[in-house]
């Protein structure tokens, strides 16, 4: 038995989660996200489910999507990288200071409340929605990437973020290639690369915060849900490369709108969750 549930009750709770894994999969190669967006708030209902006290359901949420990552994310920067499309100088430049940003998201989860997620999570898609679903017109810092310090910066800043929203970073690495002119073709297939930079070192951090806190389920390593990863792993890894045939199909509007869309409707979803506490 899964911590309070009936066994009667597990075969859809497990069909859920595999029906996720697949979307979870398609969305990570469809948009370069690692599929955090889609995990997080799927495994944060999962844990209501079963029972996970509020205060530890978010970062519970946040550490199972950012181990979920690390393979979809190989995967994904693997497929995208076969077609040419992922910007291996920009990865090169982003690997320490995103490791840095990490580390200090990780930091910060372990006594942050649960709002504290949220709220970050709705800000940040919220804009990167708004971007999206006006075509970008007027969304634009630059023709190219700024210099290698500030290209640095925004690479910390995207580690600190995305540890604390539990995605891969592609939502935040797309807003910042697409605002200095890169197209989003290859910002998404590089946003790919940046899931594999951030997921290692925050699944790790996440297990070390969460580590012998009260209330967490039997199979959790710190803020890591075994049974959560081991439901959704089969059908994400099955599904990503389909989501990297369809982003590479697309028009570059198309994609630009589907991402937009998705990450409005993750953002109100979290709205709704944060104001009926």
């Amino acid at each position: 038995m899964i911590a309070g549930i009936d066994p009667g009750e597990l075969v859809p709770v497990i069909l859920a989660m595999v029906i996720a894994g697949g979307l979870i999969g398609v969305l990570a190669g469809l948009f370069g996200v690692g599929g955090g967006a889609v995990s997080v708030p799927v495994f944060y209902e999962f844990f209501g489910i079963t029972g996970i006290p509020d205060d530890l359901r978010m970062p519970l949420a946040v550490g199972t999507s950012l181990a979920l990552i690390v393979p979809t994310s190989i995967l994904s920067v693997r497929s995208h990288y076969q077609r040419g499309t992922v910007d291996m100088d920009l990865l090169r430049i982003w690997v320490v200071p995103i490791l840095l940003g990490v580390v200090i998201g990780a930091v910060i989860a372990r006594f942050s409340p649960p709002a504290v997620f949220q709220i970050v999570f709705i800000v940040v898609a919220s804009i990167n929605a708004a971007k999206l679903l006006t075509g970008g017109k007027g969304w634009r810092l630059g023709d190219t990437l700024p210099g290698p310090a500030a290209t640095r910066v925004a690479g910390g800043v995207i580690g600190l973020l995305s540890s604390l929203m539990g995605i891969g970073g592609g939502a935040i690495s797309n807003l910042f290639m697409t605002l200095h002119g890169v197209g989003i073709h290859r910002a998404v297939s590089t946003s790919a690369g940046v899931g594999v930079l951030i997921a290692i070192p925050g699944t790790i951090g996440y297990m070390l915060a969460g580590w012998d806190k009260p209330g967490l389920p039997v199979d959790a390593i710190g803020y890591v849900s075994l049974i959560a990863f081991i439901l959704t792993l089969p059908s994400t890894l099955l599904t990503t490369p389909l989501g990297v045939r369809l982003a590479h199909g697309l028009r570059k509007n198309t994609l630009e709108k589907l991402f937009g869309s998705f990450l409005l409707l993750v953002s109100v979803r979290f709205l709704y969750a944060l104001i009926a506490v």
